[in-house]
């Protein structure tokens, strides 16, 4: 429980820290949302419109305190104010429309790298020299070198372009109804294909390695040994004995690239015009959208602690020494 509350206390400190720098960061961009509304209207809007409009999107001549003080109650109210480029929607909504497609992407991507990457590192540990262990991770490696956004361009013009195997843009069909059934279903099942599969190559890589060599330092422990000398089948120990406690550093590794998942690959989602928070954060920093960057920079950094935290969490649970060394 002290472990868990000091760790809660740094948390709401990096919380705090995160608010007071969504705050400010916007503010020391070049020019003025209003000021590019006023010339899209093209003089059509009155001083008072244009002052209304400051006051509303927490713009006006006030201190920046007052500012500041402001931004802070809206936030703990749930009022993360109104969009700017989808004026008059409010960005909670803006984000709620576009988080569930990031977490899709993310999320499928994130469980199949992982997976796929623990098990073949785990196995390329258990048989050192292998071709699973000689071949594949300096492969996986170097495609994982390559930016996000090179991979995605290469892989849309190959299966979609060229060979016409997986639709070029969006998360499913225009005109097609949203709806649970097996149709639409399918049909984003198919848009998921290209962007999810590309970020799976470029971190699969890293997931494989950083489980071959735990699972190569935990295999020389003495009670491996111990297992052997028992007699226990070779796919036991390494699972149950080897792999399980090989598995810790992945457990935080994974609720980090949790946390991040809400981020979304915006590279990706822009090359595929994936409707998630990453292509949504480009069009407001495009649009100098103030309330709905703060919005999507205070849900990433809120996903990633409340990741960072959970594993904790579970990492007290999992490891007796964290419990040991905090008494």
């Amino acid at each position: 429980m002290r472990l868990i509350l000091r760790n809660l206390g740094f948390y709401l400190l990096a919380f705090w820290a995160s608010i007071t720098l969504n705050f400010v960061l916007p503010r020391f961009m070049p020019g003025d949302p209003v000021s590019r509304m006023f010339a899209q209207a093209q003089g059509t809007m009155q001083p008072d419109q244009i002052a209304q409009l400051r006051k509303l999107f927490g713009l006006d001549n006030r201190p920046l305190w007052e500012q500041y003080h402001s931004y802070v109650k809206s936030v703990f109210t749930g009022d993360l104010g109104i969009s700017i480029t989808r004026f008059p929607t409010p960005v909670t909504d803006v984000i709620g429309s576009q988080i569930g497609w990031t977490l899709l992407l993310g999320g499928v991507a994130l469980v199949i790298a992982a997976v796929l990457g623990n098990l073949l590192g785990i196995v390329a540990a258990w048989r050192r020299g292998g071709v699973l262990d000689s071949a594949f991770p300096p492969l996986l490696i170097f495609v994982g070198s390559f930016p996000y956004f090179w991979l995605a361009m290469g892989a849309l013009y190959l299966f979609g372009v060229s060979l016409g195997w997986f639709p070029l843009r969006h998360a499913y069909d225009v005109g097609l109804t949203p709806g649970f059934n097996g149709e639409f279903l399918s049909n984003v099942a198919t848009h998921l294909v290209l962007p999810a599969l590309t970020i799976v190559l470029v971190s699969i890589g890293g997931w494989m390695l950083g489980m071959r060599n735990t699972m190569i330092a935990t295999t020389a422990e003495d009670y491996i040994t111990m297992a052997e000398a028992k007699g226990l089948s070779p796919s036991r120990i390494m699972f149950r004995y080897a792999a399980r406690n090989a598995l810790l550093p992945s457990v935080t590794n994974f609720g980090m690239a949790l946390g991040f998942v809400v981020g979304g690959a915006l590279l990706t989602e822009v090359v595929f015009a994936y409707p998630g928070i990453g292509y949504q954060l480009l069009m407001a920093v495009q649009g100098l959208d103030y309330p709905l960057m703060q919005g999507i920079f205070l849900t990433i950094t809120a996903a990633v602690l409340i990741a960072n935290f959970l594993v904790d969490l579970v990492y007290v649970r999992l490891d007796p020494r964290v419990r040991v060394r905090v008494r």
